[in-house]
């Protein structure tokens, strides 16, 4: 254990056996018997809301009735040709915005069906069993080339794996999974889930991987429109946006992505060192999961920072009621003036802001609170990909993930729509079948689609 008086970042804020307890597994699954028992709050709606609240269209009612039934692997498989990574959203999705979000139950009773729950029965039953879900089509003789192997190139290759392309990944980094595997906070994920589901989305053949290839760097995108048919991009957002004040350069100041993914991939969290007094700046999930996470690796003190008010936090209200039930304070109306300190961090100056309607300013007023570490989580950004068009800071793509450029496609949180694993699987999945389509000369349009009017929309990034 640290020495209770030891001031700054230490690791051992925690004993082994007290940090095992707070990061096991934040949802426990489903006895077989309480599955029963949740799926039979189901109605089994007709135009089911909850389907029209899911970005990947599972049938919702159908795989719940086949729970009911006694059939977790066929409700597997009912959601799994959806959303091949089923298991892991099942985890991590803001269900409670979302499918739940939308059930009549909730409505109606304030108690939606545990969806997410029973979605997690499903696919864990089809996991459980031996070989893959399924089969590929005969090859068609077409390679295409996925740079980056997060939620949504791992949705394209195994879309195109199974149609009967051969899919060559490329992955900056030694791991597979992108946010699943470095970004989801661990109490989310455990077990090695990411990991294992990658393995098994591998079963249906047909993807190889090549690790430490950067787009930009050692990778380049002339070389792949040339040597492949077809290349799908989603390389997420590696760039993390710099926090803009004074001091913000003092040894203790970190970016949350980085903390969060350093977790992740730690052997042993009590080596893993963390402040006394932690501020997080930002109001999306990223802020959430290392606030949380702080807290469970033994800060006494975090504080979430966010510049706006609480019901504009990128967040949830589920989420921001699980951080303060972990202890975590929430200060809104508060924006990031200045990081004190000799050479370290000690002190986080905040603003109170406010908006009158013609946007948000600083009102004058400033508090200053301890901080021996302060994360910064106020969105990402794209490194920019040369010859294709930008939509404010993500790739500009028409509605099946055209770019502008001839031959490429794209998906997930490097192009306009929400940053949720859901929505990258449900793009490089619809990416998929339109490059198919494309190569089997069964196309609609003309290779490049028209971009204009029917572009996906933006929405701000997780933290803004």
């Amino acid at each position: 254990m640290a020495d209770p008086l030891t001031p700054g970042i230490a690791p051992a804020r925690l004993s082994a056996q007290e940090i095992t307890e707070n990061f096991t597994d934040l949802h426990k699954p489903l006895s077989m018997h309480e599955a029963s028992v949740a799926a039979d709050r189901c109605y089994f709606c007709f135009d089911a809301p909850c389907v029209e609240a899911c970005p990947t269209e599972i049938d919702i009612p159908l795989f719940i009735r086949q729970i009911a039934t006694g059939q977790p692997e066929a409700a597997g498989h009912t959601i799994l040709e959806q959303n091949i990574l089923g298991g892991m959203c099942a985890r991590v999705c803001p269900t409670e915005e979302l499918c739940e979000g939308a059930c009549v139950r909730e409505a109606a009773e304030g108690e939606p069906v545990q969806i997410g729950r029973l979605q997690r029965h499903a696919t864990d039953s089809v996991m459980a069993r031996q070989g893959h879900l399924f089969d590929r089509a005969a090859p068609t003789g077409k390679r295409v080339a996925v740079v980056g192997a997060g939620p949504a190139g791992l949705a394209c290759a195994h879309r195109l794996a199974m149609k009967g392309h051969e899919v060559q990944i490329f992955e900056a980094r030694p791991k597979p999974g992108g946010l699943n595997e470095y970004g989801i906070a661990a109490y989310k994920s455990t077990d090695n889930f990411a990991a294992r589901e990658v393995e098994w989305l591998m079963g249906i053949g047909g993807i190889s991987v090549e690790y430490d290839k950067m787009l930009g760097g050692n990778l380049s995108l002339s070389e792949l429109t040339e040597g492949y048919d077809a290349v799908f991009l989603g390389v997420g957002l590696a760039d993390v946006n710099a926090l803009d004040v004074d001091g913000a350069d003092r040894e203790g100041v970190e970016d949350a992505v980085g903390f969060i993914a350093e977790l992740r991939q730690a052997a042993d969290l009590t080596a893993l060192p963390v402040g006394r007094n932690v501020v997080v700046i930002g109001g999306g999930m990223t802020a959430i999961d290392a606030a949380i996470q702080s807290k469970l690796l033994g800060a006494e003190n975090v504080t979430i920072a966010y510049r706006r008010s609480k019901d504009r936090m990128g967040a949830s209200q589920y989420e921001q009621d699980l951080a303060t039930s972990k202890g975590v304070r929430i200060v809104a109306n508060a924006q990031p003036k200045a990081v004190h300190g000799n050479g370290a961090a000690a002190e986080m100056e905040l603003e109170y802001t406010a908006d009158d309607g013609s946007g948000l300013r600083g009102t004058g007023e400033t508090m200053r609170l301890p901080a021996d570490q302060v994360f910064r989580a106020i969105g990402q950004s794209i490194v920019p990909v040369g010859g294709l068009e930008m939509d404010g800071r993500k790739l500009r793509v028409s509605e099946t993930g055209r770019t502008s450029m001839e031959k490429v496609w794209a998906g997930g949180d490097c192009t306009p729509g929400e940053d949720l694993t859901v929505v990258a699987v449900a793009e490089g999945r619809d990416a998929a079948e339109d490059i198919h389509a494309t190569l089997m000369g069964e196309a609609l349009a003309a290779t490049g689609a028209v971009l204009g009017e029917s572009a996906r929309g933006g929405t701000a990034p997780r933290g803004a």
